[in-house]
């Protein structure tokens, strides 16, 4: 597979066109972001953790009928996946107290939310990803009413896999974000399933195993998604000392 032309860089990814019109190319890079961009990083190998740990998240949902946007490993940093029409809306599942959640509502971390809660935001840097509902989300034809109850549906079947997978791997699921988008009138599951993306914790001591390592000025970041990814099984290749 080709690659083509540059379309668009994130935060902490790049996307190209291909030779195949349907599929893209997503480069994961080493650059780390807080804050809505305000703060910023380079950390050696992150990129080539970050696909990995995608990849892999990736195929165990699909190997239990989620259909998602990836389509295989392409090197170290990059994937090979389907081309969507993104929707402008992250959708959240907590399945424990922490982060925003706790300074919006004024609770404690490390909280049991029974049942767990959804809750949607606008994709919108500057705004800082506002937290909304379905009500915006039709007002604004941001989506249809109907590709919203699918999602919240897909979101948490994702719940039902990823909490016991991760549990195995003696780490908790705290809170994750996913984002879809449309292929000839399906939805698919897009963008990432990662560190930077999610909330994991040591289900014994409850050390922070993903960005809020970065956030909090934790240290060791890298380390630690190293560290959760192989708990679950995944194979990184060598890594390079200097992150």
């Amino acid at each position: 597979m080709k690659k083509d032309t540059h379309i668009n860089s994130g935060k902490t990814k790049s996307l190209f066109s291909t030779d195949h019109e349907d599929d893209l190319i997503i480069e994961f890079r080493n650059d780390t972001t807080s804050f809505d961009g305000k703060k910023f990083a380079q950390l050696n190998n992150k990129g080539m953790i970050n696909n990995y740990f995608n990849a892999f998240i990736m195929e165990k949902l699909s190997q239990a009928h989620i259909p998602t946007h990836f389509k295989a490993l392409l090197s170290h940093t990059e994937s090979v996946v389907r081309k969507l029409d993104m929707l402008p809306i992250e959708f959240v599942v907590r399945n424990i107290s922490a982060g925003s959640l706790c300074k919006r509502i004024g609770i404690k971390e490390g909280m049991t939310l029974r049942p767990p809660l959804f809750e949607l935001f606008l994709k919108n840097d500057s705004l800082g990803d506002p937290l909304i509902n379905e009500d915006y989300v039709t007002t604004f034809n941001w989506g249809a009413r109907e590709e919203i109850i699918r999602c919240r549906e897909l979101t948490f079947q994702v719940n039902t896999i990823l909490q016991p997978l991760f549990l195995e791997a003696n780490i908790l699921l705290v809170d994750y974000k996913l984002e879809f988008g449309r292929s000839n009138g399906e939805l698919f599951l897009g963008d990432e399933f990662t560190p930077d993306g999610c909330r994991l914790w040591d289900s014994k001591s409850r050390e922070k195993l993903d960005k809020d390592r970065f956030r909090q000025n934790l240290g060791q970041v890298i380390e630690s998604y190293e560290v959760a990814g192989r708990r679950l099984g995944i194979n990184f290749p060598h890594i390079e000392e200097g992150g």
